[in-house]
């Protein structure tokens, strides 16, 4: 028994003993003002409660709207160019060393495949793909 069940309980308590000083006559507007206390605290409970369920589902919202291509700066893109470029240098020397051209080939295949991943991830229209409408935000005509 909570705080609130108390002192609804005192409420009440105080309600019957004043209907037993009182008398009978009384008792509609004992009751009455008793039912208006319990419906103000039933009030204050549905209103904290879908107050709480708004505020989730504000915060639901709120994170499935972010996307990829709103996370990723252009410094995050640059960086990662500049690094696929640092790291294509060793490659290149390691994979013509080896296997002379066909190890380049391969070596700049895969710098290339990563390079395109992560274009298509920050940017999915980047090749003409055409965005669905639940990606345009969920409005259907």
């Amino acid at each position: 028994m909570d705080a609130r069940d108390t002192d609804l309980k005192k409420e009440l308590d105080a309600t019957l003993h004043a209907r037993r000083d009182l008398g009978e006559e009384y008792e509609p507007a004992l009751v009455d003002s008793f039912l208006e206390k319990v419906d103000q605290r039933i009030d204050g409970a549905v209103e904290r409660r879908v107050r709480r369920q708004l505020a989730e589902q504000q915060m639901q919202a709120a994170r499935d709207s972010r996307s990829p291509r709103v996370t990723d700066s252009w410094g995050e893109r640059f960086g990662f160019a500049i690094v696929s470029l640092v790291l294509a240098v060793p490659l290149s020397a390691i994979g013509g060393g080896v296997a002379r051209l066909p190890g380049l080939l391969v070596a700049w295949a895969g710098i290339v495949g990563v390079n395109v991943v992560q274009a298509l991830r920050s940017n999915p229209n980047l090749f003409g793909r055409r965005r669905t409408s639940s990606q345009d935000g969920g409005w259907e005509d």
